[in-house]
């Protein structure tokens, strides 16, 4: 007599769980978030500096979605290569645009010798630059001064500082400056975020903040109490034609 015999199930042994896989995982896990993370950071300080460059590299990222979507059903490689001309040649159009914005040419302080510029002539001519007109035309200022070793070094994970100087009495001065129209005044959050790079990273022995509009008073406040210098659009051009005193002059 024949006993039938119930077939035994096989146990997948790649279901079982394996610890270091996990952990592996995670880890893998963690890195990319921290990678993601960075890259929104670095976006969003090129959307603040650049935003029309930032809109140009969104323009081809929407082009490029647009081509490689399934939904969008099998397409030949010629319409591949003339959807993709279209989105560069728009984003160069973009680009041109922007550098056109610029009406004034400003030097770079101390570049391959070049004698500062300064153009600026007229009551308005903060408001006609681009921000790295603006900053460069602070750093010229700095230089009018007097300061040697002049830098820009505004920009994306600039931690605050867009000009650096040494005066002549050797105090290192470090600024941050803030293009805003009249209706948008410096908070204390602005504030906030320099006093918390410009003396413990920077290590600057005088911090200022120059802006074309002016102050509020809780940023007014902060600023007394970790003393950096504010100086608002009326004091930027009296700085400008000589008639008011510099950021670290001790006179102010």
């Amino acid at each position: 007599m024949t006993i039938p015999v119930r077939p035994l199930r096989r146990v997948r042994r790649d279901r079982r769980f394996d610890l270091r896989t996990t952990t592996w995982f995670f880890v893998l896990l963690a890195i990319v978030l921290c990678l993601l993370a960075l890259v929104v950071r670095l976006a969003a300080g090129v959307v603040e500096r650049r935003p029309l460059w930032a809109a140009v590299l969104a323009v081809l990222a929407v082009a490029g979605c647009l081509l490689w979507w399934p939904g969008r059903g099998r397409l030949s490689a010629g319409r591949y290569a003339r959807r993709a001309a279209r989105a560069l040649e728009a984003g160069a159009e973009a680009a041109s645009d922007s550098l056109d914005l610029a009406p004034v040419d400003i030097a770079v302080p101390g570049r391959d010798g070049e004698e500062p510029t300064l153009l600026l002539d007229s009551p308005d001519a903060y408001a006609e630059l681009d921000p790295d007109g603006f900053e460069q035309a602070i750093a010229e200022l700095c230089v009018r001064e007097g300061c040697g070793e002049v830098e820009v070094v505004g920009g994306a994970g600039d931690l605050g500082a867009d000009v650096v100087a040494v005066t002549a009495e050797g105090l290192r001065v470090v600024i941050q400056c803030k293009q805003y129209g009249d209706a948008n005044k410096v908070g204390s959050q602005d504030m906030q975020r320099f006093g918390g790079t410009c003396f413990t990273i920077h290590e600057a022995d005088v911090a200022a903040l120059v802006t074309t509009s002016e102050f509020t008073a809780p940023a007014l406040d902060y600023a007394r109490q970790c003393g950096i210098v504010c100086m608002d659009g009326q004091e930027l051009e009296a700085w400008r034609e000589g008639t008011g005193p510099s950021p670290w002059d001790p006179h102010r």
